[in-house]
């Protein structure tokens, strides 16, 4: 059952629920699991039942219940919290807005931006779903993605690009997803290595220029640094 706590019901709860987190499983297989008499791994997977940490799937079998997925929605994400203060550094030392894009599906999403305060700015709101298949956050979530040749059909960019994208490490766009918008983004990479997210500015190609990479890379790669580094 693990570390022991030194409170009794506590272990056995927990032993419960981390045996019905592998797969469902039967009463029968939480007893040889968590080596607890029968009535009183009945008995707690009853009361956990209750409190809906755990549930019931379609053959009776005990599965994790709807309240672990919402505590577990209540966390902190670790990478908006590490990202927050660095996407404000980026946009203080390049002037320009600064987002944080991450993929869901055939779109990526800005979860997180700090916006410029004064002058002509691109507004990313958070939330907002950009395509796949043009701009430089494009480019960097789709350079290291598995399925890159599928998106490239139908993007602004092909694989020449991407393989560019690969060797420097960082992705610029000239109003390819925007007329008059440019933008530069570098990778974010998780603990295990890959890409998790692409960390961008953006702003009016009058301001950012015709080849804004060479300028302005060096400051997003040192911020996407930052970040992987606060991720650990």
């Amino acid at each position: 059952m693990g570390q022991p706590s030194g409170i009794g019901v506590i272990d056995k709860a927990v032993a419960i629920l981390s045996a019905a987190a592998s797969a469902p499983t039967s009463l029968a297989e939480l007893v040889a699991e968590t080596q607890l008499p029968r009535a009183t791994a009945h008995r707690l997977a009853v009361a956990l039942e209750t409190h809906r940490l755990l549930a019931r799937d379609a053959s009776g079998r005990f599965v994790l219940g709807p309240r672990v997925a919402e505590l577990a929605a209540a966390l902190p994400d670790p990478l908006l919290s590490a990202a927050t203060a660095v996407l404000a550094w980026v946009r203080d030392e390049s002037g320009e807005s600064a987002q944080l894009y991450q993929r869901d599906g055939s779109e990526r999403v800005c979860v997180a931006a700090a916006e410029r305060t004064t002058g002509l700015r691109t507004t990313v709101p958070i939330g907002a779903r950009l395509p796949l298949t043009a701009g430089s956050g494009a480019q960097v979530l789709v350079a290291w993605a598995l399925d890159a040749a599928e998106i490239l059909a139908g993007a602004q960019f092909g694989e020449r690009t991407l393989a560019d994208v690969r060797r420097r490490g960082w992705a610029q766009s000239v109003g390819q997803r925007e007329a008059g918008v440019a933008s530069v983004s570098t990778p974010v990479r998780g603990r295990g290595g890959d890409v998790i997210a692409a960390l961008s500015i953006s702003g009016p190609i009058e301001r950012l220029g015709r080849a804004p990479g060479q300028r302005f890379a060096p400051i997003l790669l040192a911020g996407a640094t930052k970040i992987e580094e606060a991720l650990g």
